[in-house]
């Protein structure tokens, strides 16, 4: 197909054939294994709701059928095949990163001799809304996240902790844990070291993706499936679990845990965490609105509107007693409806979302307080560009 017209020609034929379903998203990928086992699978360029033409070359050369998310591994000559459909696009002058990403893959493709062995797989989703079902769609979804073609919670990631495979990961990449002490043998023999960085189903997320305009200032603390927005800064103290991080620039010392959602020009303080579905939050699903500031050693079980901040030291849950005052400091009700003292406690529940609110602790009676929050946060600029 040397001209446009006769590869838009192919892809119509190709999407007309009765078998043939278009996908929700799709990516080509690197496997890595070991036996039946997969230990890491690396999509450079996920596709999502995109670049249909290129996923009807990848299901026609893959000989990929049928409508269920799934994959088709790739030999050399159809990652050749698949380039050559391409020809019309080699001298337009435009970026194209499917066709980098092929033909990447077939100037590298070669056998390898090493603890696993490596593959080329085609990927196809066509329902995100399902649940897990192997290690091929587990990677494919938490990159989806990672390279920022989903929101946390925007695809289902249910089921992954049971069909990802605990792995060593290691200066030599992937091993099965129960196969260390050999390798390390081998390595030994070979005047090579071996160096674990740490045993997880999730791979650091600086391994495999860094969004632009994005600073991990130490990749530990940041797993594959966080979902960090242009402008995001991680200290060295912070942490970002996966489906959870931040939709815009935001500072990062504490803790965002799994499933947590941080807003734009928010600030998480050193030592701060927030409850995630994983740390006790359960199923609720818990967001920092715009403009909020978790204080050093603060924390929240509850979701923060916009323009809230937890002073330091004040940890706010579902069932903390918090006293309620307005702005002349009076006592009032969740109307804003002036009350006796004592009456105007709640819990922490019943603040759940609600914006503009500052949490400090009463230095004298101990008790949690929440008022009016007159003094909103700005971040610094020049950490955030």
């Amino acid at each position: 197909m040397l001209n446009i017209e006769e590869f838009k020609n192919y892809v119509a034929q190709v999407e007309s054939r009765s078998n043939y379903h278009r996908p929700l998203a799709f990516a080509l990928g690197i496997r890595k294994k070991k036996g039946d086992k997969t230990l890491e699978v690396f999509y450079p360029v996920v596709n999502y709701q995109e670049s249909y033409g290129t996923a009807a070359v990848l299901q026609d050369v893959s000989g990929f059928k049928g409508d269920q998310n799934g994959y088709s591994v790739l030999s050399k000559v159809e990652i050749s095949t698949a380039i050559d459909k391409f020809q019309a696009f080699r001298d337009d002058g435009k970026k194209h990163a499917n066709i980098e990403v092929l033909n990447a893959l077939i100037e590298a493709h070669q056998e390898v001799k090493a603890y696993y062995t490596v593959d080329v797989i085609a990927y196809f989703l066509f329902d995100g809304s399902k649940d897990v079902q192997d290690v091929e769609e587990g990677y494919f979804k938490i990159q989806c996240l990672s390279q920022l073609k989903v929101k946390p919670h925007g695809i289902n990631c249910s089921g992954i902790f049971g069909k990802m495979n605990n792995v060593a990961w290691t200066n030599k990449g992937p091993i099965l844990p129960e196969d260390l002490a050999n390798e390390k043998i081998k390595n030994s023999f070979q005047g090579e070291e071996l160096v674990v960085s740490h045993v997880d189903k999730f791979p650091y997320m600086v391994n495999f993706h860094v969004p632009e305009g994005v600073r991990v200032v130490s990749g530990a603390k940041v797993r594959l499936g966080a979902h960090l927005s242009p402008g995001t800064t991680v200290m060295p103290a912070g942490y970002v679990n996966f489906n959870a991080g931040t939709l815009g620039n935001a500072m990062v010392e504490g803790r965002i845990s799994a499933g947590v959602v941080v807003g734009e020009s928010s600030d998480i303080g050193g030592g701060a965490s927030i409850m995630g579905t994983l740390s006790g939050g359960n199923k609720n699903v818990i967001s920092i609105g715009q403009k909020c500031l978790l204080g050093a050693n603060a924390g929240t079980g509850i979701s923060l509107g916009d323009g809230c901040t937890v002073a330091a030291g004040v940890y706010v849950t579902a069932a903390s007693k918090i006293s309620l005052y307005d702005a002349a400091k009076q006592p009032v009700n969740l109307d804003g409806e002036v009350v006796p003292e004592g009456e105007n406690v709640v819990k922490g529940a019943d603040l759940n979302g609600r914006s503009y609110l500052l949490y400090i602790s009463n230095s004298q009676t101990g008790k949690i307080e929440a008022r009016p929050n007159t003094k909103l946060i700005e971040l610094n600029e020049s950490l955030h560009v």
